[in-house]
């Protein structure tokens, strides 16, 4: 074993019990894995590089990992959760990977082969909107994985269960088909809001399937804007995510504005957050004040961190998603970000936020 590799697998033996936040920075290639012989066999292998997203930079390395490079493509990673991607292989075939988690190294990687996916009538299964899981490992044995497909098809299995199914759900309520699921510590549920956050669903492994197991109406308290500030906002793409803060047991819901700009480029960017806090009657009021807490958001599932225990800026929203990552501060509705094809855009929490997740997740950082 070569040094780097014996330090890259101690850096990964070390953060089992330790890793901090972390951002998957990109993938770098690094040509072909070898067979016994020496010859070059596909598919391609590259560097994903990992930070720590703790404090002000987001450069200190934490590992890097030798992985696919086809996990970093449209069809390689379909949603990742808590570290562990779902993606299909061998043919189709689907998996959970840990290639995402900072405290695994490559040497100790792990894979979960799940049952082949069954696609509902009228449903598709090849578009995926996001993965959640109740709990931070798939080895957990009361741990449920969920996959929102784009359309009606949510699914939802126990990976750690010897003859483990995919349960499967065909949602009646279309303003659910592009809504992202999110697990509630709290609820002990399953959560989407629907698309323009009008009531929100849950859902678990019991009776009724088809329906929600619960449906609450939000009523909404929204702030006073300026009719040009409405027009413009009116133009925008809009999306509706629910994030759960552990350490103060409150549900937050944040609607984001994205527009396209005005250069030659043409991409999208995005213009305005809105945090909306649910009060002890659930109803949901616009709020500019979250207190000494930070919001996560980006292609894994979102999380809430207490700013001060990770040195980032409280009140804030961290946010990356494939061409755009930046911070949004709420009370000065102030947004700083950069533009770069980010190949992979996760933020991971860190482990002390997965391991309250197995307990009542009170005391979470």
């Amino acid at each position: 074993m070569s040094d780097f590799t014996q330090q890259r697998h101690l850096v990964g033996a070390r953060f089992l019990s330790e890793t901090p936040l972390c951002h998957i920075y990109g993938i770098e290639h690094c040509g072909y894995s070898r067979d016994d012989y020496g010859r070059p066999r596909y598919p391609e292998i590259g560097r994903l590089m990992i930070t720590d997203f703790t404090g002000p930079s987001c450069w200190t390395k934490v590992l890097e990992k030798t992985v696919r490079m086809d996990l970093m493509t449209e069809t390689g990673t379909m949603g990742a959760s808590h570290g562990w991607a779902f993606t299909l292989r061998y043919g189709g075939i689907p998996h959970l990977l840990d290639d995402l988690n900072p405290g695994v190294s490559d040497s100790d990687g792990c894979e979960i082969s799940l049952p082949d996916l069954v696609t509902l009538p009228h449903c598709q299964t090849k578009l995926v909107t996001n993965v959640a899981m109740s709990s931070s490992s798939p080895h957990d044995e009361d741990c449920i994985l969920a996959i929102k497909f784009a359309g009606p098809q949510l699914s939802l299995i126990r990976p750690a269960q010897e003859n483990k199914e995919w349960v499967n759900i065909k949602i009646e309520d279309p303003s659910f088909f592009s809504s992202r699921a999110m697990y509630s510590n709290r609820d002990k549920k399953f959560a989407m809001p629907a698309s323009e956050g009008t009531h929100i669903g849950y859902w678990d492994l019991g009776e009724n399937l088809e329906k929600p197991k619960a449906q609450e109406f939000c009523d909404f308290f929204t702030p006073e804007l300026l009719k040009s500030e409405w027009e413009r906002l009116d133009s925008c793409v809009t999306s509706v995510e629910l994030v759960e803060s552990r350490t103060t047991d409150e549900m937050f819901m944040v609607k984001r504005f994205t527009e396209r700009n005005g250069f030659n480029d043409g991409r999208m960017e995005e213009r305005r957050i809105w945090v909306f806090r649910q009060d002890s009657s659930s109803t949901w009021c616009f709020t500019e004040n979250i207190g000494d807490l930070c919001i996560f958001l980006s292609n894994a599932e979102p999380f809430c961190l207490k700013a001060s225990s990770h040195q980032k800026c409280k009140n804030s929203i961290y946010f990356i998603d494939k061409s755009e990552r930046g911070k949004f501060i709420l009370g000065d509705k102030y947004k700083t970000s950069n533009f770069n094809k980010f190949t992979a855009p996760y933020f991971i929490p860190p482990q002390s936020y997965l391991d309250a997740n197995c307990s009542n997740g009170s005391n979470s950082p």
